[in-house]
């Protein structure tokens, strides 16, 4: 645990130290008042107003918004989205030994492969028997031959070349030396043949082997595009044109900030950007929710977004990197590009594997040679080169990954941290907020009360809370309605509170907990029923007298019930923190089913909890990501939920866009699955090796006549690497 602790913090200090310029989070909530996924969680519960505005210090720090780093460094692999191009052996997902194949060229090498290999076969004899004789047959083999090997065999003998030039010889180097080794001994073959000898070629087999070779890998190509598609997929949502205000037509590429848009119906969002009327948008590329999402003046929509009825008018607010959808981009690619100690074991293992087999096939050319004869020596080392597959054990985690980050990515669950994603079977407890993750957040005044004559409370505390993004301050200010009073020199208390100057006072606002901190009191009769309904209470304090109070309701999730029993039911327990006074903290508890809570915590005592919890197993933490860092970052597994639009959460190893609980139950699960999936292919890609090379090397000719002819180590080759795919293939989302 402590091991993958380390991987995390180190993981985090990268993701920070790519930052660019830092926005704290305060002032980016600041700009997008009803960004309603990331208010839903904004402060997460500590506030119980007590802390509601804890903003300053190293939190805000802590949450800079995101900018990613430049793409620049990627510019060479934008060619390549499609194909998921990696470097070398590690993450080749296609690419073997750092050459990239691309589709149609290959196809075209098959085609002459098969056209050159239909003749072949009339003129070659095969089990005794030839179709065609006639004077000169072992040249126009040999022209035939050559064509094959020289044309259809350059992928194999290109990835061989970036293997050996990377100093990890691979499955490409074994391919190519088991093609030369038959090409070489087929022209010696022809070259005896032509001098009278009779002697027997592979000219056919060469054939053969290289247009299996070449199916197996088109095959495999396929699968792989399929499974990484995510990164293509997210570029093609972005409409190539967009429609400016005055009727023109533009290049989105060409698009400022500050301009504005006509978006018709059933067009995509060209780019981010501000609303100016009402629109219903379909933002399941954002969440993976198909409902559309209705949006009114002043609300956010994204690029890539779909209008889904009457046109509306917006302006750009943000392109390029900065905008969501190159962020997520951004979070995918860093995803797959991570490695994780599953896929370090199955490089190494991958690297022994060309050694084990150019040993053994090596050591059966000379067994062979001693006992039978030279054609049928080579026949076998020529075997054991082409059966031994690597490859199978390199493709094994980088395809399951690719489908991981396209499938999650599709369904709002972005993976920033894969290796802490490793331990997910490993997790007992589940710590999480109580707003935002199992409340929605979205808090109503349903009473306000004056506790000293002509207080003013409510419109009092408005005008403190007027500049917060914070739900309950936007309760609070909706609930007052106009503003009276005029706050000045406003400032957030880190685990206190709110305070503010008016009319030349000191005001602050604070929790039932806060006042009893500085010796105040409040008659019991007057705020037990609000308590006994579990309601939330903030109380407006000036000169050590409490002048009133409101209290607060907040709604519980539809699915929150769902996903704590879908916790217990995977054995992990659900521990609900809060902010909070006890009686809310435990009505709440109750309702969910929840035995163990903590309340009226302070921001800094969620870390300290998650260290007590890891003590006696391993701590998933679900929280907002904005003012939950330390908690997130300490925790075996953190996990932001309803970021909404502020996806770049660097303490989160994943990133939940939706601010539904049973996303998380969705995570674990797809997570789960993913595991099983690596194992299965790594153990598939060990265990087919270990039994192939024996087998092709001949071990059980001499007492069961079985051997492994070079045809069908093709086959055995191609069929493995292409049953690793098919096994990621089946990486699906859905409920568990």
């Amino acid at each position: 645990m402590n091991h993958s602790k380390e991987n995390k913090q180190e993981h985090q200090h990268m993701m920070h130290s790519e930052e660019v310029g830092q926005t704290s989070h305060h002032s980016h909530q600041q700009e997008h008042p009803h960004e309603e996924g990331v208010h839903a969680n904004h402060h997460s519960d500590h506030h119980v107003h007590h802390d509601h505005h804890h903003v300053g210090g190293s939190d805000v720090s802590h949450h800079s918004h995101h900018s990613h780093h430049s793409h620049d460094s990627h510019d060479s692999h934008d060619s390549h989205d499609a194909h998921q191009h990696h470097q070398g052996h590690d993450h080749d997902m296609m690419e073997h030994g750092g050459h990239m194949m691309h589709m149609g060229d290959m196809n075209t090498k098959l085609k002459v492969a098969v056209a050159v290999m239909i003749p072949l076969l009339a003129i070659s004899p095969i089990a005794g028997f030839t179709l065609l004789r006639f004077p000169g047959v072992e040249l126009v083999q040999l022209i035939l031959g050559s064509i094959i090997f020289f044309y259809s065999g350059t992928p194999f003998f290109n990835g061989a070349r970036g293997e050996l030039r990377a100093k990890k010889p691979a499955m490409m180097t074994l391919i190519s030396m088991g093609i030369i080794v038959s090409y070489l001994y087929s022209v010696y073959a022809t070259i005896l043949a032509l001098l009278g000898q009779e002697s027997m070629n592979f000219w056919f087999e060469l054939s053969t082997l290289i247009v299996i070779m070449l199916i197996g890998h088109i095959i495999e190509m396929k699968a792989v595009m399929g499974a990484g598609d995510a990164l293509k997929d997210l570029a093609s949502l972005i409409p190539k044109k967009a429609h400016l205000k005055d009727g023109t037509d533009v290049a989105v590429e060409d698009l400022q900030i500050g301009d504005f848009l006509l978006v018709k119906e059933n067009e995509k969002i060209p780019a981010d950007g501000k609303i100016l009327s009402v629109a219903h948008i379909d933002e399941s590329m954002i969440t993976g929710e198909s409902r559309a999402v209705k949006k009114e003046a002043g609300d956010r929509v994204f690029g890539g977004s779909l209008n889904q009825n009457m046109p509306f008018e917006m302006e750009v607010t943000s392109l390029g990197k900065d905008s969501f959808l190159a962020q997520v981009t951004e979070m995918v690619r860093q995803a797959q590009n991570q490695k994780s100690k599953l896929e370090n074991m199955a490089d190494r293992v991958a690297s022994w594997l060309f050694y084990a087999a150019l040993i053994v096939g090596i050591l059966a050319f000379i067994y062979w040679t001693m006992t039978a004869n030279l054609a049928f020596a080579l026949m076998m080392a020529v075997s054991v080169f082409v059966i031994a597959c690597p490859h199978a054990l390199g493709l094994a985690i980088p395809l399951v990954v690719a489908r991981l980050t396209t499938i999650s990515s599709k369904n709002g669950l972005l993976v920033q941290n894969r290796t802490a994603l490793e331990q997910v079977n490993q997790i007992r407890f589940a710590l999480m907020d109580k707003t935002g993750t199992l409340t929605d957040g979205k808090f109503q005044v349903r009473h306000s009360q004056d506790l000293v004559e002509g207080a003013d409370a409510l419109a009092k505390m408005a005008a403190l809370e007027v500049l917060s993004t914070h739900p309950i301050a936007l309760s609070i200010v909706e609930a007052a309605g106009p503003l009276f009073y005029q706050a000045e020199r406003v400032e957030n208390i880190p685990g206190s509170g709110i305070r503010g100057v008016l009319d030349g006072r000191i005001y602050e606002i604070m929790s039932y907990k806060g006042l009893q901190e500085i010796g105040l009191s409040v008659d019991q009769d007057v705020i037990a029923p609000y308590l006994d309904l579990g309601l939330t209470l903030s109380f407006l304090v000036t000169d050590h007298v409490v002048l009133g109070f409101v209290a607060l309701g907040d709604q519980i999730k539809e699915d929150a019930k769902y996903f704590v029993a879908g916790l217990k039911a995977q054995g992990i327990s659900p521990v609900m923190l809060t902010g909070d006074n006890p009686a809310t903290a435990q009505k709440v508890a109750i309702q969910l089913g929840i035995e163990d809570y903590r309340a009226e915590l302070k921001p800094e005592d969620k870390a300290k909890l998650v260290k007590d919890y890891q003590a006696r197993g391993a701590v998933l933490f679900i929280g907002d990501g904005v003012n939950d860092s330390p908690a997130l970052a300490t925790a075996d597994l953190g996990f932001a939920i309803g970021a909404g639009t502020s996806v770049a959460i660097h303490s989160a190893d994943v990133v939940l866009v939706q601010s539904n609980p049973s996303a998380v139950l969705d995570m674990l699960s797809i997570a789960k699955t993913t595991i099983h999936k690596m194992r299965q292919n790594l153990w598939f890609g060990a265990g087919y090796n270990i039994i192939a090379i024996p087998l092709a090397a001949g071990i059980l000719y001499p007492s069961m006549g079985i051997m492994v002819d070079p045809l069908l180590a093709a086959v055995l080759m191609s069929l493995s690497t292409v049953i690793v795919a098919i096994n990621a293939m089946g990486l699906r989302y859905g409920k568990p």
